[in-house]
């Protein structure tokens, strides 16, 4: 029997749970790696997150993969702040792989609770987490946690070193540490004596790691909380910055695939003598499956030209395998038959939800749905792989480090420490990049490659057409109103296809016991005060590979929960923004969002479009996601054609201390374009077991012409920083939708939203 009990302790032990109480370990274990820091001429290690030179550089260690988040640059103003570095001496340095770098947070964002559940086993799940992540942590860019988890060890660790630095000052001025400050990379004392980092940086990094660090209280920030420019930004506008696909080692081969159009296909036999007669063709090779890839047909050549020229001379039979019938349509079909057949692992229950309905004055109902997505990162998969002599290197923009390693490690058949991952820009992500299929493949090919290093890439029809989807999801939904119009009811049951199981599978080779919260999240752990509720889902297994993309469940719970909402409300008789406040009486944070957005938004002010121009309407919705807080309300208007084109959006966020406030605006913009593209968009479909779209003539992006303006808040706070590169994504769908109804009185209930 699965009881709650028994799948908490199968699901935390089988995946290794990404999160660990920071506090538990001592400082030399939290700051120090289990190997020293590699340190060039004049450099001098503090620890494992920072060195400083002679010449009063700092180098900041990062152990997060930059995606265009910005988040190098916020993880270090971090280091600095603590420090009282010189921001303008301030440089980065991809870190090695360590446990030190594992991901790190004091929150279980990845156990599936309500936020007002504080029972005992939430606590103890708490401490199993914790205990098992620091055997089994992964080191990884991910689930909007890059800030909130280094948040304190990118702190201590430049307090550390500023108070080394003020220490071997003290020593050799024989002054009081205590007399001595630090700033803008110098240590001073009142009497004039005085220092650079550089000139202190040796004798300092010889002493001991403070017990306990001493940080900084908000108030004594000069740098953490203010706008900085992007420490990489100048390198992406001259160019010089190195992405996955810029990596030119030393006699570089190009390699690209073509893979089994049908999904889990592989390859029956084929046909290379053609390709093999161009020139500049080195190599026509059979490829296994990798780590969830689909096998196929690899070409070795010269340059990108001579590889694509040569790839389509390749004559391939397949072998289509299982999946060869499976239909996108009939998936649909199957996960709403699902919901009439199965209630779900009910992942929040409160009061008793059918007797509530029993005795409600009106119920309402509604079915929603949502397509497979791909990732589509603008610079597609590839990876640098050079074997020789027993060893490897990778050059590749990737989450996830470590499993990188041990990736190409098991391709290549040798040991992971005989890897050395060298991690580039990553022009793009969106958890795409947490797989390592790409990296697995290109391993193999190198490995036959004669000791050359070997770039493998796809092209963007590869891309699309072999991703880890975004999985397609039903949701059925129930609410009942008293006499008065209050809510008295709230039922909610979903299904899809789970994605742990999955990971786990191809990453770790390890089984999952029991239900997936990753597809069900943003349905149950909102902070509506739902006075009798039941929150389920249920898992179907599916022949369609998924992953993570851009706030995983939240992405399409978010849509459901909000989109009803607002239709509880109009059944209500009452405005959907004080319908939602009316639910929220004991969640002031969330309540001081919604009401920000509506102040912002002029919500319930009527207004007039300019002369000649379409008439306009506005929609709301409210979502929690990765710690924070997102409001927003978009402006639509509908042409003659039935085209949906969003005007403006108005964004409220309470992502407690914003480290770079312009980071969080990026961030919130990037979110909303990337939901927009979704939301008017995104489709994934699938016939005889093959994806349908190929490029971007067929899924497309929202284009410069069609963005809306958008205008952000950030709520003050001095709560320790949340999640911001997801968030704002959630909220887009459903603030939309709400605003066609508004406009249309036509109620979308499946994504991507059309009228025509």
């Amino acid at each position: 029997m699965l009881t709650r009990r028994n799948w908490l302790l199968g699901t935390v032990a089988a995946t290794g749970a990404l999160v660990v109480g920071w506090s538990l370990m001592p400082v030399r274990q939290r700051l120090t790696g289990s190997q020293a820091l590699p340190t060039g001429p004049g450099q001098n290690a503090f620890n494992g997150w920072v060195k400083i030179g002679l010449d009063s550089s700092v180098t900041v260690m990062m152990a997060k993969s930059e995606m265009g988040q910005g988040v190098h640059t916020g993880l270090a103003m971090l280091l600095a702040e603590e420090l009282d570095a010189d921001w303008a001496r301030v440089r980065v340095e991809h870190s090695p792989i360590d446990a030190i770098y594992n991901n790190l947070s004091a929150v279980v964002d990845g156990l599936p609770f309500h936020p007002d559940d504080d029972s005992a086993l939430k606590i103890t799940a708490q401490w199993l987490t914790a205990k098992l992540m620091r055997e089994f942590g992964v080191m990884m860019t991910g689930g909007s946690s890059s800030i909130k988890d280094l948040w304190l060890p990118m702190r201590e660790a430049g307090a550390s070193a500023r108070a080394m630095l003020i220490e071997a000052a003290s020593r050799q001025w024989q002054l009081p540490a205590t007399e001595c400050t630090a700033a803008l990379g110098r240590v001073t004392h009142p009497r004039g004596q005085s220092a650079s980092f550089g000139e202190l940086a040796r004798a300092a990094s010889q002493l001991p790691l403070p017990q306990v660090p001493k940080l900084k209280n908000p108030a004594q920030f000069t740098l953490i909380g203010l706008p900085r420019r992007r420490l990489e930004a100048a390198s992406k506008l001259d160019g010089s910055a190195v992405f996955g696909m810029d990596v030119l080692p030393s006699g570089l081969l190009y390699a690209s695939v073509s893979m089994c159009p049908t999904l889990g296909g592989r390859v029956a036999g084929f046909q290379g003598d053609a390709a093999l007669k161009l020139p500049g063709v080195r190599q026509v090779l059979k490829l296994d499956a990798y780590h969830g890839s689909t096998s196929g047909v690899a070409v070795v050549a010269d340059t990108p030209y001579h590889v694509s020229q040569a790839l389509a001379q390749v004559r391939i039979d397949w072998e289509h395998g299982p999946n060869a019938t499976l239909d996108s349509a009939a998936v649909m079909v199957q996960l709403a038959q699902t919901l009439d057949q199965q209630d779900g692992w009910a992942y929040y229950q409160h009061g008793d939800v059918n007797t509530a309905l029993a005795a409600a004055s009106k119920t309402i109902t509604a079915d929603y749905q949502v397509p497979y997505l791909a990732h589509t990162p603008m610079e597609p998969m590839n990876c640098t792989v050079q074997f020789r002599d027993g060893v490897a290197t990778v050059w590749a923009s990737t989450q996830v480090p470590g499993l990188a390693r041990a990736a190409a490690a098991r391709a290549l058949g040798i040991a992971s420490d005989k890897v050395t991952v060298q991690v580039q820009f990553l022009g793009g992500g969106f958890g795409r990049r947490l797989d390592v299929d790409f990296i697995g493949q290109a391993a193999a090919i190198a490995k036959e490659a004669g000791g050359a290093p070997v770039q493998t890439f796809w092209s963007r029809e590869q891309d699309i057409t072999h991703d880890f989807y975004r999985p397609a999801c039903a949701s059925h939904f129930v609410a009942g109103l008293t006499a008065q119009n209050s809510l008295i009811a709230w039922k909610n049951t979903s299904a899809s296809q789970a994605i742990v199981p999955q990971m786990l599978k191809r990453l770790f080779r390890l089984p999952s016991a029991g239900p997936d919260k990753t597809a069900a999240e943003g349905a149950f752990d909102q902070a509506y005060e739902w006075p009798n509720a039941r929150i389920a889902h249920e898992m179907v297994e599916l022949g369609v590979p998924v992953g993570f993309w851009r706030s995983v469940g939240h992405s399409h719970q978010a849509f459901f929960k909000e989109c009803f909402m607002d239709e509880v409300a109009l059944a209500a008789g009452q405005d959907p923004v004080a319908f939602r406040a009316a639910l929220l009486q004991k969640h002031p944070r969330h309540l001081k969002v919604l009401q920000q957005v509506a102040v912002m938004s002029d919500w319930g002010q009527t207004f007039k479009p300019a002369p000649g121009a379409l008439p306009r309407a506005r929609g709301v919705a409210l979502h929690q996601s990765f710690g924070s807080v997102v409001a927003q309300v978009a402006e639509v208007s509908v042409d003659a054609s039935q085209k949906i084109r969003v005007h403006k959006v108005w964004c409220v966020i309470d992502c407690g201390f914003a480290v770079n406030p312009n980071l969080t605006r990026q961030q919130l913009e990037s979110a909303i374009v990337f939901g927009l593209s979704a939301a008017l968009y995104g489709e994934i479909t699938i016939k005889n077991g093959q994806v349908q779209q190929s490029n971007f003539h067929d899924y497309p992006m929202l284009r410069m012409d069609e963005c809306p303006v958008i205008e952000s808040h950030i709520m003050t706070s001095t709560e320790p920083p949340e999640g911001v590169g997801e968030p704002g994504t959630p909220p887009i769908a459903p603030a939309v939708a709400n605003a066609v109804f508004a406009l249309t009185g036509k109620r979308l209930r499946a994504l991507p939203l059309k009228l025509a």
